[in-house]
């Protein structure tokens, strides 16, 4: 469902005259909405759904774009609707929005921290397509430790599901008697590609974080909320 606005101000935002004149233009029996002349005030019409026409000509508007960074808790799906009824993301976002956005790319159920979502196609497609080599950053907690032999594996590619990923950077950040904390940053994306990668060097992974995507990192956004991205945040999606 797109935004629901008054006519006048659909008017102004398609550029064809201001507010004012929009009304008068209303008074005057100029506008039509999806073919019927209105010649009151007080309608309102949704962007991207009503057929708004001036003088014999339709007027249009931009929806404007959403770009928004998102802590994903998990027991959430990264999709807009899902078939088993399960919480998605959108139900932690969407209704705020007032407009339709969309996750790019997914994080597993059980994975949480950074998801973008976004109604801008163009910005999805840089993000997630393979051609632009978009880094992602998590933290890996795998249960007991990794041999120096793993470790060099994963920096020089391992063999998932008939394929070898490219080489990520990985980096010890801590380690206990029962567990090891890694930084991993790989270079793709494909579905639960990090869980994978560890278990083809023997090392099961046991908590999960996506903190970066790029140069867009998480920070300190308390997991579950989300927050607009900055306009120089947008600008370095747009010039990826």
């Amino acid at each position: 469902m797109g935004e629901i606005v008054r006519l006048q101000k659909y008017i102004a935002m398609s550029g064809a005259a201001s507010r004012r004149a929009a009304e008068t233009m209303i008074d005057e029996g100029r506008v039509k909405v999806n073919g019927k002349t209105v010649g009151e005030q007080g309608v309102k019409v949704e962007i991207g759904a009503d057929k708004v026409m001036l003088d014999g000509k339709e007027l249009k508007i931009k929806e404007k774009k959403y770009y928004i960074m998102l802590n994903k808790p998990t027991g959430y799906v990264s999709t807009v609707k899902d078939q088993f009824d399960r919480p998605t993301v959108i139900d932690l976002v969407g209704g705020e929005i007032g407009t339709r956005i969309f996750p790019v790319g997914r994080l597993d159920y059980d994975t949480e921290g950074l998801l973008l979502l976004t109604n801008d196609g163009a910005i999805t497609h840089k993000v997630t397509h393979p051609k632009f080599h978009t880094d992602k950053t998590y933290i890996a907690v795998i249960s007991g430790g990794i041999s120096v032999s793993g470790l060099h594996k994963l920096r020089h590619g391992v063999k998932i599901d008939n394929y070898k990923t490219a080489p990520a950077d990985v980096e010890i950040l801590d380690t206990s008697a029962t567990k090891t904390m890694l930084e991993i940053t790989i270079h793709e994306g494909k579905n639960r590609q990090v869980r994978k990668m560890f278990d083809a060097v023997g090392c099961k992974v046991i908590g999960l974080q996506r903190t970066r995507i790029g140069n867009i990192e998480l920070g300190n956004l308390p997991l579950g909320r989300w927050r607009h991205l900055t306009s120089h945040e947008v600008n370095y999606l747009k010039n990826l």
